[in-house]
C-alpha cells in the first residue's frame, strides 16, 4: 500500500492518495489538501483514481474535489448527513455510506466507521492491504487532540468520547493512524499519551477554574495542545453541558 499526503498551507488539513500498487487502483480520502501533488504522485504510479472518501463536509476536506472527479471521473462518497451540505457541481456526493460498510477498491480493503462528534455524519476509514491496516480518522482524533464539538452539523462530547474510546481506540495498538490535520499518530501512542484519552478514561485529573467563552460561563476541565499550534479545551457550561472547543476562545479572570 502506498500512500501520499499533501496539506493545505492554512487550515493544515490533510488528503491523502491511497494505491495499491504501481498501475493499480486508488482512493483519495479528503480533499482540502493541494490537488497537484497528489494527480502527479498518481500520474507517476499510473493509479487509476476510483472513489473519493469524505471523511465530513467542511470546507477545508472537500475544497478539490472537482479536480479528482474532473481527472478520473470518479465516484464521491460521504454519510448522507454530509453529502446534503457538500453541495452540487462536479465535487457533489454520488455515493451514500452510512457506515458499516466493507467494500473493495482494486486489492485495498476498505471499511467504514461511523464516529459522530465533531460532525454527525463523520466518517473515519480503515484501509487494508497485504496484512496491513492504516486508519484515516478524519476530524475525531488528532495526534494528542481531538476534534470539537462546536463546528457546523456538531453532535456532542458523549458521542465524540464514545466515537474515540469505544470505536477508533478499540483497533490495535500498532495501527497507524492518519488524521484530518497534520501529523499520523498510532493507536498505541493516542492511548498512552493523548490528554483527552487520559482524563475520559480517568489517568488524569480535571481541572477546576472558572472561565468565559463569549457571554457564557464554564468550568475549563482541561487544555491541551491542538495540531495547529494552539490549545483545544473541555469545557463545562453552568447548565452541566461540555464541549470540545479551540482554546482562543476561552478567556481566564
Amino acid at each position: 500500500m502506498i500512500v501520499e499526503r499533501s496539506m493545505h498551507a492554512r487550515a493544515v488539513s490533510n488528503s491523502y492518495l491511497v494505491v495499491d500498487r504501481p498501475g493499480g487502483a486508488a482512493v483519495v480520502i479528503d480533499t482540502g489538501g493541494p490537488a497537484e501533488p497528489l494527480l502527479a504522485k498518481a500520474r507517476e504510479l499510473d493509479a487509476t483514481v476510483e472513489l473519493v472518501l469524505l471523511t465530513h463536509h467542511h470546507w477545508d476536506h472537500v475544497e478539490n474535489t472537482a479536480a479528482w472527479v474532473e481527472a478520473f471521473g470518479c465516484e464521491v462518497a460521504a454519510h448522507p448527513l454530509e453529502a446534503a451540505r457538500v453541495g452540487g457541481g462536479p465535487g457533489q456526493v454520488t455515493r451514500a455510506l452510512e457506515g458499516g460498510e466493507a467494500f473493495e477498491v482494486g486489492e485495498l480493503a476498505i471499511a467504514c466507521l461511523h464516529v459522530p462528534g465533531h460532525t454527525d455524519g463523520q466518517l473515519a476509514f480503515v484501509v487494508t492491504h497485504d496484512g496491513t491496516s492504516e486508519l484515516f480518522s478524519g476530524d475525531t482524533l488528532f495526534k494528542g487532540s481531538v476534534g470539537g464539538t462546536r463546528a457546523p452539523g456538531h453532535t456532542t462530547v458523549d458521542d465524540l468520547r464514545h466515537s474515540i474510546l469505544d470505536v477508533l481506540l478499540a483497533l490495535p495498538r500498532e495501527w497507524t493512524v492518519r488524521p484530518g490535520h497534520t501529523d499520523p499518530t498510532t493507536i498505541g501512542a493516542e492511548l498512552d499519551t493523548n490528554p483527552f484519552v487520559r482524563a475520559w478514561r480517568g489517568e488524569r485529573e480535571l481541572g477546576h477554574e472558572r472561565v468565559r467563552v463569549g457571554d457564557h460561563a464554564a468550568t475549563l476541565l482541561l487544555e491541551a495542545r491542538d495540531y495547529d499550534g494552539g490549545t483545544k479545551c473541555w469545557v463545562r457550561w453552568s447548565d452541566g453541558g461540555e464541549d470540545v472547543i479551540p482554546g482562543s476562545r476561552v478567556v481566564r479572570g
